[in-house]
């Protein structure tokens, strides 16, 4: 299909639709945890930390605690991992801990995303809808080769997705309508949220994000557009023809 032609700007996820976050995490973990002597299941070190990414922010979302950015509730799950695995302060210093919470910001991405943002760029605007706060998402542009006509999401609008705000904010930052924006993201829960906010939706497939055959293969909603790579979203959306 071509894009719409009311679609003006494509807004999108990042952990796991843009970035291996797990062999990312379980790489650096490693390299950092394993010269003092800690030996563990990288994989799943990197699971338990993102297993408490949704909780800290539903403190947020919930009112509980004030808007805190990404980095901030990162580095708290963090601290209650390290401790359910028994790696005090003794083991895992103060300056370990602060060096091993910055491998959020060493992500690396999908080999298709720089050159499928690229293709997209040509019609669209592009900007990141993440949980992620500025700085994070600005590092992992420059690590990446990503570029980007503005940073979007969850510091932008003091909130966390799913809730509205967040994608609505977003839109509203490039002049958009609801029905204007294009939300592009691995997961179905986030596109229904978007799609309930009014914007359109696009579902890329990443079959391996929690390892293989384990992450989204198909869209569990109804999407406007399913592919398995942003290069083939770019064909999709005509960003290979001239403009």
């Amino acid at each position: 299909m071509s894009a719409p032609q009311c679609i003006r700007a494509l807004l999108f996820d990042v952990f796991g639709t843009l970035v291996d976050w797990r062999g990312s995490i379980a790489r650096e973990a490693r390299e950092l945890l394993s010269p003092r002597g800690i030996c563990v299941d990288w994989e799943a070190f990197a699971d338990a930390w993102r297993g408490e990414y949704q909780p800290s922010m539903e403190q947020v979302r919930s009112g509980r605690i004030p808007f805190s950015k990404l980095d901030d509730l990162h580095r708290r799950n963090l601290d209650i991992v390290l401790e359910r695995l028994a790696l005090g302060t003794n083991r895992v210093d103060e300056a370990t801990r602060t060096e091993l919470n910055l491998a959020w910001h060493r992500l690396d991405a999908w080999p298709d995303v720089a050159p499928g943002l690229a293709l997209l760029r040509k019609r669209f605007r592009l900007a990141p809808c993440s949980n992620g706060n500025i700085s994070l998402i600005a590092d992992l542009a420059r690590r990446n080769g990503f570029v980007w006509d503005a940073i979007l999401g969850a510091e932008f609008a003091r909130d966390y997705k799913p809730k509205p705000v967040v994608y609505l904010s977003s839109a509203a930052a490039f002049d958009c309508k609801p029905e204007q924006a294009m939300m592009v993201a691995a997961h179905s829960s986030d596109l229904a949220a978007a799609a309930a906010a009014g914007l359109r939706t696009a579902f890329v497939a990443r079959p391996d994000e929690y390892g293989r055959g384990t992450g989204e293969s198909r869209a569990g909603v109804s999407v406007d557009v399913s592919v398995s790579s942003l290069t083939e979203l770019a064909h999709r959306l005509g960003c290979d023809e001239s403009p």
